[in-house]
């Protein structure tokens, strides 16, 4: 146990960095259509989530393109997707329908579920040190554990760069 007065303690405001072999922390959100998912829906499957600063912009649609169309191999080894923003539903709603994305987007407006998996902190945008969404990506296995934790990923080639640490063609 980690004493929080220990000069060694990691500061309080510090993001979690989740590893492989961690527990993937559990969650439930809204989706572009406004129901409940919850990371417990899909026990027993292999799952990636990856979490992205704001749809419709262009790194994020380039992203969202590259993973829709991937999903054929992706799910075809058994894989779910799941996009995951601090957008709104209906932002959410909006972008699926503008760039035909036929996998889950989530909606995560307080930033819990970002913050649970260390995709929220601070980053480097053209030389500035600012607080926001760190785009990462995590590979679930089918017991609810940390398979690949990325942080800090490009938007393009990333889903291409995945694929081949997945060994999916």
């Amino acid at each position: 146990m980690t004493n929080s007065s220990s000069p060694d303690a990691p500061a309080a405001d510090a993001p979690v960095r989740l590893s492989p072999g961690d527990s993937a922390p559990a969650f439930t959100l809204t989706d572009s259509e406004g129901a409940s998912v919850s990371l417990a829906d899909f026990a027993g499957s292999k799952v990636i989530i990856y979490f992205y600063p704001a749809a419709m912009t262009p790194g994020c649609t380039t992203q969202a393109c590259d993973f829709r169309d991937s999903l054929g191999s992706l799910q075809g080894a058994g894989y779910t997707v799941l996009g995951i923003s601090k957008d709104s539903p209906s932002k959410l709603r909006e972008f699926a329908e503008r760039d035909a994305l036929t996998f889950p987007l989530l909606s995560d407006e307080n930033l819990a579920v970002h913050q649970a998996y260390g995709a929220y902190g601070e980053k480097n945008s053209y030389g500035r040190m600012i607080t926001g969404v760190l785009r990462s990506t995590f590979v679930i296995d089918e017991n609810g554990t940390i398979e690949l934790a990325l942080y800090n990923v490009k938007a393009t080639g990333h889903v291409a760069s995945l694929r081949k640490k997945l060994k999916i063609a």
